[in-house]
């Protein structure tokens, strides 16, 4: 059975997925598997934003031994040491860096029993505007890296039958927005991607979640050198998305998860008649 609090919303279990039997307090992942004694999560863009958030979120979680990915050897270091957790530095604009990452982090502990890929880069403008290296980098950090660590963590998953994959997505992969054609073109490929492989993972005692936010409070609008333009939207913080991941690793399996959730509904709208959304996107904003 689900844990009593557990979201019971059909709309967020589309995919019949394999239920991972836990309590709000308890490690998904059994100990005693592998080198870690505990379960063991691997974090990309953990040295800020909501990778650091989820790293301090597991932290408070007995058990749980973190590899912490960051390109900023300096953050990451600090988060790495306020939260117990093993820095592994690499740039994810770097195609060869995924196999790095993973070697790393099996080498360090033996195994991963969840990834959460949280980096994540963006670039606001009009797409006539956009230099061909932010392209390049939007598409290698956002996406190609994403699926290039999948692809090499998931066997051992497979192999020992448990496992959870959480993906950071973007309300702008699910409908589109203006002025972040390469950004929103990036997370709909990683929703694409998420979608395909919970088919291929039935039965292997993996799941693949995707967490979907609107506007998060976090560095990274300020790297990007511009400001929001989503309106109506009010910021998460972090911590709210990190509650978020938390809660797809710690219980019942979900293909998806909104934040907040009332974006569900115009992601549903978007995906049901696409030109009424575009016409109430275009008066609305």
């Amino acid at each position: 059975m689900p844990p009593a609090d557990a979201p019971t919303d059909a709309l967020d279990q589309h995919h019949d997925q394999e239920h991972l039997s836990a309590t709000a307090d308890e490690p998904v992942m059994p100990e005693g598997q592998g080198r870690a004694q505990g379960p063991v999560m691997l974090i990309t863009g953990a040295s800020s934003g909501i990778g650091a958030a989820v790293a301090t979120r597991f932290a408070a979680t007995a058990g749980w031994r973190l590899l912490l990915h960051g390109r900023d050897a300096e953050r990451l270091d600090q988060v790495a040491a306020r939260t117990g957790g093993t820095a592994l530095r690499a740039d994810l604009t770097d195609p060869a860096s995924a196999s790095r990452i993973a070697a790393a982090a099996i080498g360090s502990a033996g195994r991963v029993d969840v990834l959460v890929a949280a980096a994540g880069v963006g670039w606001a403008g009009p797409f006539t505007d956009i230099p061909a290296s932010a392209i390049d980098e939007v598409l290698a950090v956002d996406l190609a890296s994403v699926v290039h660590l999948v692809r090499h963590l998931l066997p051992q998953m497979i192999e020992r039958g448990r496992g959870r994959i959480v993906l950071l997505g973007s309300i702008a992969g699910a409908v589109g927005v203006g002025d972040e054609a390469v950004y929103s073109a990036a997370k709909a490929a990683l929703g694409t991607f998420a979608d395909s492989l919970a088919y291929e993972l039935r039965g292997t005692g993996v799941t693949i979640c995707l967490v979907l936010p609107g506007i998060v409070d976090t560095p990274f609008f300020e790297r990007r050198g511009t400001p929001p333009r989503r309106s109506g939207l009010k910021a998460l913080t972090p911590e709210e998305v990190a509650d978020a991941v938390w809660r797809a690793v710690m219980m019942r399996p979900r293909a998806e998860i909104f934040l907040p959730r009332w974006l569900r509904l115009p992601a549903r709208i978007h995906g049901a008649v696409p030109l009424v959304f575009r016409r109430l996107a275009e008066r609305f904003g």
